[in-house]
């Protein structure tokens, strides 16, 4: 079933702009995207919360953002979730710019220790994965699924349809999880690419849906080794960008066995990366 859910008022504003058009001036109002910093920490049974990692994002769907978050890089499984909560009213006058992720069992704080986390919208985490590293925490990816060619080309527009806060303000990055017939599962919006990936990841992992082994994803931007890597994780095998993919995004999904598809547009892309799963025999000398 595909999700619906709409994201609160904060993940879009209203400012007063200027606009200069040519020789024309008017003073407006403009649409914009909503940034803040959200503290991401964890806590089993008992215990005091851990900090985790600060990452700038788009306001909404906070428990999901750092549910995935710790599961794509590593420092949960996803089963052993069983809530979130948010900062304390009382002292934070948004409370939800601080979550915290409640587990049946007790959260191994030297795993943040070791990892060295500096988080930012933009970059994902920096300075801290090898793909060796990264290739431990994944399971190894199955086969399939096969996608014919017309669904690959189809899912740029599909995402698009789907941006509502990009249709606001024009400013957000989006990652979509498809089925291998190109029908949306989820879509999530935010000013960071691996902050919209940790958010749609999170939001199977609580939907019980994780590893997305028959899963197409899709993203909005340029594909980096975060977003390879992230992907891998949650055990997505495919993914599609209109954008190009770094080396070593391509060196990872070569690695670890994930089909990378670049260049997206109109009805061209690039395969950089394990072409098995794109049906492409309807073209001329293949077969």
């Amino acid at each position: 079933m595909s999700d619906t859910r709409q994201p609160p008022i904060r993940d879009v504003t209203s400012r007063r702009i200027v606009a200069v058009r040519g020789e024309s001036l008017e003073v407006r109002d403009d649409r914009v995207v909503g940034e803040a910093p959200l503290e991401i920490r964890a806590a089993g049974p008992r215990q005091k919360p851990v900090a985790v990692a600060v990452t700038m994002r788009t306001p909404g769907h906070e428990a999901e953002l750092a549910v995935g978050f710790l599961r794509t890089e590593g420092l949960i499984e996803g089963t052993e979730v069983v809530g979130a909560t948010v900062g304390d009213p009382t002292e934070k006058s948004q409370p939800d710019d601080t979550i915290v992720v409640r587990l049946s069992t007790p959260f191994d704080d030297s795993k943040v220790a070791e990892r060295h986390f500096i988080a930012t919208a933009s970059c994902g985490i920096c300075g801290k994965a090898s793909i060796d590293e990264v290739a431990l925490r994944c399971e190894p990816l199955a086969p399939g699924p096969v996608v014919s060619r017309a669904v690959i080309v189809a899912l740029p527009d599909l995402l698009r349809a789907a941006q509502r806060a990009f249709d606001e303000t024009g400013g957000l990055h989006a990652a979509g999880v498809f089925t291998p017939s190109g029908e949306l599962i989820a879509i999530r919006e935010d000013v960071g690419r691996h902050n919209a990936l940790d958010n749609l990841v999170g939001s199977q992992v609580l939907a019980g849906a994780l590893p997305l082994r028959d899963r197409i994803l899709m993203v909005s931007g340029r594909v980096s080794f975060e977003i390879v890597q992230k992907a891998a994780v949650a055990g997505i095998p495919i993914i599609a960008a209109v954008s190009a993919p770094s080396d070593l995004a391509i060196e990872t999904a070569e690695r670890l066995g994930v089909t990378l598809v670049g260049f997206l547009r109109g009805d061209g892309f690039n395969v950089y990366a394990h072409d098995r799963r794109i049906d492409l025999r309807d073209l001329s000398g293949l077969g």
